[in-house]
């Protein structure tokens, strides 16, 4: 009996997505009797009955586009903003799934799409997930879809950037995407030779990347890159966040929760600014001219990069033979050089960051790069 299968893709853009759509498809026609239905903008097409039959015509020349033919939305299943209020719409979504008599949704995205998919299985809907996200931080898998190419941008930004650095002798700050996990800058800064690499899972002090900086201005070299991730903090920052995530676990009564609770909202809102914050640090400790560089969105666009299409192409023909078996409540994982089911639950609420004793910081570190601490 034909199975059928249901795919959506949620959480930010990234490429390689249509390499994986066009894995399931792919492989559900020609290798197993599966048919496949897309459905449009994330968990919002399938709340909305909004969906296309992934067939060999529409799958047809997908390969080496970016983003995602099914296109995505930051929706939250038990969150969803309907009629101006959020609402737990997961019951509305698991008729959809009954309606097209699904065997089971697969759901590709982030760590926020583990969660939301999760929280459908428990509705008792069959779920398989795919890793997908530039920040390289899923639990339970070596790397996620999008990364690849994210890496390759990001690094040829780094080598764009060192001919102004260095006719203009500048600090040039590059801010690199990245919230929790400093993967992303870690792996360009090292590929595109940053003098200074800033991540989140290392608070740093200014006065020590200004140091040696210095010291590289003594030695002849008057220009110095700094690749940043976005959520890299300096030890003072991290030392308030601390103090307040204590306050709030502290906090005796309803109203004393809610008031740390915004003092903590007020000191994220005031994050996005730290980059140009820390040029102007280093620009006052140095007497050198500091630019900054925010890649941004950049980073998710254009085409997938060779390892990325192989990956998707892997990910998605593995998760339809392991749908053939009858799995669900997985998430399909890259181990090693294997393809691998993970437990779902293993995934959900949790966060792949660089450790401390990760070959990629001893590199960094012999070869001489500033990681501010």
């Amino acid at each position: 009996m034909t199975k059928n299968v249901g795919v959506l893709t949620a959480g930010g853009d990234t490429p390689g997505l249509n390499a994986a759509l066009r894995g399931l498809g792919k492989s559900a026609e020609y290798r197993y009797d599966l048919q496949l239905v897309g459905f449009y903008d994330g968990f919002r097409g399938l709340l909305q009955d909004r969906c296309i039959l992934l067939d060999e015509t529409s799958l047809s020349g997908i390969l080496t586009l970016g983003g995602t033919i099914l296109g995505t939305s930051r929706d939250k299943p038990k969150k969803m903003l309907v009629g101006g209020k959020l609402q737990d719409m997961r019951d509305a979504m698991v008729e959809t799934y009954h309606k097209h008599r699904l065997d089971v949704l697969v759901c590709i995205g982030g760590g926020g799409t583990q969660k939301n998919a999760f929280s459908l299985m428990e509705k008792g809907l069959n779920i398989v997930t795919l890793p997908k996200t530039i920040d390289n931080d899923i639990a339970n898998t070596d790397v996620t879809l999008g990364f690849d190419t994210a890496l390759g941008i990001a690094t040829d930004a780094i080598d764009r950037l060192h001919s102004t650095a260095h006719s203009h002798h500048r600090i040039i700050i590059v801010e690199i995407m990245g919230h929790n996990a400093g993967w992303l800058a870690l792996g360009a800064g090292i590929a595109g030779g940053a003098d200074v690499i800033l991540i989140p899972e290392i608070p740093y002090d200014p006065e020590n990347i200004a140091k040696a900086i210095l010291e590289r201005s003594r030695s002849g070299k008057h220009f110095s890159i700094v690749a940043v991730s976005e959520g890299a903090m300096s030890i003072e920052d991290r030392k308030r966040e601390t103090q307040l995530m204590e306050d709030i676990s502290a906090a005796k009564n309803k109203k004393d929760k809610e008031k740390a609770n915004e003092e903590l909202l007020k000191f994220y809102s005031a994050q996005p600014g730290k980059t140009m914050r820390l040029a102007d640090d280093l620009q006052k400790l140095t007497g050198l001219e500091a630019r900054v560089t925010i890649l941004g969105y950049v980073q998710r666009g254009g085409t997938p990069s060779a390892r990325d299409r192989l990956l998707g192409s892997q990910l998605g023909g593995a998760a339809v033979a392991l749908i053939a078996e009858g799995s669900s409540g997985i998430m399909v994982a890259v181990k090693g050089v294997e393809v691998k089911p993970v437990p779902l639950k293993s995934v959900v609420d949790k966060r792949r960051l660089v450790p401390g004793n990760h070959i990629w910081l001893d590199t960094a570190r012999r070869v001489g790069t500033c990681l501010g601490d």
